[in-house]
């Protein structure tokens, strides 16, 4: 499963109950709020090195300075039912000494009560992950599917964590015939509400023919031949390309890659977070940039389910 990181404060009530033959969990969330709200980050890139830049960029202040937006935003709406790190959580080789330096800076969320999960980008390394957070370990017995999966239900959307790291430091993605399969499984049992799937590659539709190098899901194909087969799916949520933006798949499946909490490969678009207020009917995502001057800062975009 990916990292649940569940308060122990308790300041809401989590089940947790565990998936059939899967290694993953489901996790259930009560609130009194009509319209609840879910912080979603991704590519953190933390170093072991709080103070490592990389393309004028501190990766570990820009972590500190979204975790203080999120509780300032708290402040005003209540608090997220929980917030996502959607994967590339370590700077580029996922070792212990990121691991170590990203986790405090975690801590004020869970402080406050707000569950945190994360998942697994290609800049992540399970075996020292675990180590730092051991909650994410599943038990060798029950490991039936080499990767990291999670079911978040919530009041109006069920959320399916799914994990698209291959190799370690190796930009291709995939998910994977076992994980496939689970996922198809966990649909079928939670059709009843609207579902967004969360992972950190992006799909990639290749020509047969070509040679060229897969940099996002290399099964896009059947995975999102999967997706449109389940009319409640209703969006996939990535990051990797650092490069926030919509679109919409055939079979009215919403395409949203999240802005990067870290470094921007084109300078002219944002980073930061996303908070999303999900309805049965829809979700409106809101920017906040961390360059409060830019153009798309605090925009929000509504998409609505059909």
């Amino acid at each position: 499963m990916p990292v649940s990181l569940i308060p122990s404060s308790g300041r809401r009530s989590f089940l947790k109950t565990a998936t059939l033959a899967a290694s993953a969990s489901a996790v259930g969330i009560a609130s009194s709020r009509e319209e609840p709200w879910f912080a979603l980050l991704a590519d953190t890139h933390v170093d072991a090195d709080r103070k490592k830049e990389a393309r004028g960029a501190v990766m570990a202040e820009n972590v500190m300075r979204v975790v203080a937006e999120i509780l300032e935003e708290a402040k005003t709406n209540g608090d997220p039912q929980f917030a996502v790190i959607n994967g590339d959580c370590a700077y580029l080789k996922g070792l212990r000494g990121d691991y170590e330096t990203l986790r405090p800076l975690l801590q004020p969320l869970l402080d406050s009560g707000i569950p945190i999960h994360l998942t697994m980008g290609n800049h992540d390394d399970r075996g020292p992950f675990y180590e730092l957070f051991p909650e994410a370990e599943t038990p060798k017995s029950e490991a039936t599917i080499e990767k990291h999966l999670a079911i978040v239900e919530s009041e109006s959307a069920n959320w399916f964590l799914v994990d698209t790291l291959q190799i370690v430091d190796n930009v291709t993605g995939e998910i994977g015939a076992k994980q496939r399969d689970w996922l198809a499984r966990e649909l079928d049992r939670r059709s009843g509400k609207p579902a967004i799937i969360v992972g950190h590659h992006y799909p990639q539709y290749m020509p047969e023919d070509s040679d060229a190098r897969v940099t996002g899901i290399t099964d896009t194909v059947e995975f999102m031949d999967l997706l449109r087969s389940k009319p409640w799916v209703k969006a996939y949520v990535y990051g990797h390309s650092h490069n926030y933006g919509f679109k919409k798949a055939s079979g009215d499946i919403h395409l949203i890659n999240q802005p990067p909490v870290a470094y921007l490969f084109d300078e002219k678009r944002p980073n930061g977070w996303l908070k999303a207020a999900v309805s049965a009917t829809g979700m409106n995502i809101t920017l906040r940039a961390l360059d409060k001057s830019h153009p798309e800062n605090d925009e929000t975009k509504n998409l609505t389910w059909t």
